[in-house]
C-alpha cells in the first residue's frame, strides 16, 4: 500500500434526527430522539437532545422527561433514511474517486493521489450535501482509515472551530488529535478493551500508537495491533471490495402486538418471504431451502411459552415471491398451535447459490421463464413506486399485526401520496 494513501470518511450527523428535521423545518432549534421498532426504546438523537436522553433508554421510562425539555420524538421511519441515505452517498460517490459505503450514514472516500486543498474538497463536499439533500455531514481525512475516523470525530467535536472538515494528513495535526483524544473513542476499542488499555497505562489515542504493537496483538488481538498500527500512520485497511453473496437471507420482526388467530400470522410470514425474496433477487440467488419459524415473548412470566419452526424443501432452485410465499405460510399452517400469544415470526432463506450452480439430474423441474419475468416486472415497479406497490395478494397494505410506530413521519420521499405539500400563502 503507497505511503502517500488518503483516505476521508464522510459522516453523517445524527442521520436519522437530521432526516427528520429535513422535511420538519420548524424542528430546526428543537431537540430530537428517534425510536426503535415497535416504539421501543431510543436509537438516536440529536446533538442538542443527547444532555437529557441516554442511548437505548426505553420510551416508556423517557417519556416525561421528553415532554418536560421539549424533546419531540419520532418512530423509526425507515424508508426515509434509507432512501436519504442513497442520496447522500451517491453525492459523495460523484465527488470522489473511490468509495465505500459504510454503514447507513458514512462511507469513507480514498482520495490518493487528488491535487489540491483536500480541506476545501471536504468543505465542497459538506456544502454540497447540506444543499441537495439538507444533511449536515462532517469529513475527516488522514493518512489511514483509522485515523480518519479519528479526524472526523474531531471535527464534529470541535465544529464550531474546524467548520465540520478535520484534516491530520500532516505530522503536527495528526499529533494533537491524538494527545487530545482519549483512546475510548478510537474506531473499534469498545468499552471492556477501553478498561483494559487505561490498567496498562494506555489512555490516549496517542499512547495506543506509541505502543508495542506485537505485545498488543500477543496480549489482545491482530485487529488491536493493526489499530495500533493505522494511528501511528502504517495502512493496514484498504477499501472494501463488494461484499460476496450472503449464504443465508433472514427477514424477521416483532409483531406489533400478540397475535392468537392463524390468518394474521400467515399475512405477516407472506411478507417478510416477499421482502426476503427481494433480498435474495438483488444478490442475484436463488434458494432450495426455506425455514419458518414462530414465537411467543419469553421475558414475560405470566405468559405461556412456545416456540416452533418448519423447514420447506422447494420443489427447485427458486427466487419467486409467489412460491416463496406460498411455502412459507403452508409451513405456518403446520407449527401454528392455538392457546398462545405469538410475538415474532422469522422466514429463513437456505441453501442458496446462483443460477446454474445447483446440480439436480437432467429432469428435475426448474424455475420457468415466466416466473424470472414476472419478477423482474415486479422489482421494477415496486423500485419505482414504493416498495409493496405491487404485492402477493395475501399481504395486506396496512396490517393490524404491523410494527406500532405510532409518531412516524411521513415518508415524503418514497410515497408519491405523502409528498412534502408547500402552501401558497
Amino acid at each position: 500500500m503507497p505511503s502517500d494513501q488518503v483516505f476521508a470518511l464522510i459522516d453523517c450527523n445524527s442521520f436519522y434526527a437530521s432526516c427528520e428535521r429535513v422535511f420538519r423545518p420548524d424542528l430546526a432549534k428543537t431537540p430530537i430522539v428517534v425510536l426503535s421498532n415497535n416504539d421501543g426504546c431510543v436509537i438516536a438523537r440529536s446533538y442538542d437532545a443527547k444532555p437529557y436522553v441516554k442511548m437505548g433508554e426505553p420510551y416508556f421510562q423517557a417519556k416525561e422527561k421528553l415532554r418536560r425539555h421539549g424533546i419531540v420524538a419520532f418512530s423509526s421511519n425507515y424508508a426515509l433514511y434509507g432512501d436519504m441515505s442513497e442520496r447522500v452517498m451517491s453525492l459523495i460517490e460523484a465527488m470522489v474517486p473511490a468509495s465505500e459505503v459504510y454503514s447507513i450514514d458514512e462511507c469513507f472516500a480514498d482520495l490518493t493521489g487528488v491535487t489540491g486543498d483536500l480541506t476545501q474538497l471536504g468543505r465542497d463536499i459538506r456544502a454540497k450535501v447540506l444543499r441537495c439533500t439538507g444533511i449536515p455531514v462532517g469529513v475527516g481525512i488522514a493518512r489511514t482509515k483509522t485515523l480518519s475516523k479519528l479526524a472526523n470525530h474531531t471535527a464534529k467535536r470541535l465544529q464550531q472551530v474546524t467548520g465540520g472538515v478535520v484534516d491530520i494528513t500532516r505530522p503536527f495535526e495528526r499529533d494533537w488529535v491524538l494527545r487530545n483524544t482519549e483512546v475510548k473513542e478510537v474506531w473499534g476499542i469498545g468499552r471492556r478493551m477501553t478498561v483494559h488499555l487505561e490498567s496498562m497505562g494506555i489512555k490516549t489515542a496517542m499512547d495506543l500508537a506509541k505502543a508495542d504493537p506485537r505485545m498488543l496483538r500477543d496480549k489482545f488481538s491482530v485487529v488491536v495491533e493493526k489499530t495500533a498500527r493505522e494511528l501511528a500512520g502504517t495502512p493496514c485497511l484498504e477499501l472494501d471490495e463488494p461484499d460476496p453473496p450472503k449464504q443465508e437471507i433472514c427477514c424477521s420482526r416483532m409483531f406489533g402486538k400478540r397475535l392468537t388467530e392463524l390468518t394474521p400470522i400467515k399475512q405477516a410470514v407472506a411478507t417478510y418471504a416477499g421482502r426476503a425474496a427481494e433480498k435474495l433477487r438483488a444478490q442475484g440467488s436463488v434458494c432450495k431451502r426455506i425455514r419458518v419459524s414462530i414465537r411467543t415473548g419469553m421475558f414475560n412470566p405470566n405468559e405461556l411459552h412456545h416456540a416452533k419452526g418448519a423447514l420447506v424443501e422447494l420443489p427447485y432452485p427458486t427466487n419467486d415471491t409467489l412460491l416463496l410465499t406460498r411455502a412459507a405460510t403452508e409451513a405456518v399452517e403446520r407449527i401454528f398451535e392455538a392457546g398462545y400469544r405469538y410475538s415474532k415470526a422469522e422466514v429463513l432463506l437456505l441453501d442458496l447459490r446462483q443460477p446454474g450452480e445447483f446440480t439436480d439430474d437432467l429432469f428435475a423441474a426448474s424455475q420457468p421463464a415466466a416466473s424470472d419475468r414476472l419478477m423482474s416486472i415486479l422489482d421494477q415497479i415496486n423500485g419505482r413506486y414504493g416498495r409493496g406497490t405491487v404485492r402477493a395478494g395475501s399481504v395486506p397494505r396496512t396490517p393490524e399485526w404491523g410494527m406500532r410506530r405510532e409518531m412516524m413521519s411521513q415518508s415524503f420521499t418514497t410515497r408519491i401520496d405523502q409528498l412534502w405539500k408547500v402552501s401558497s400563502r
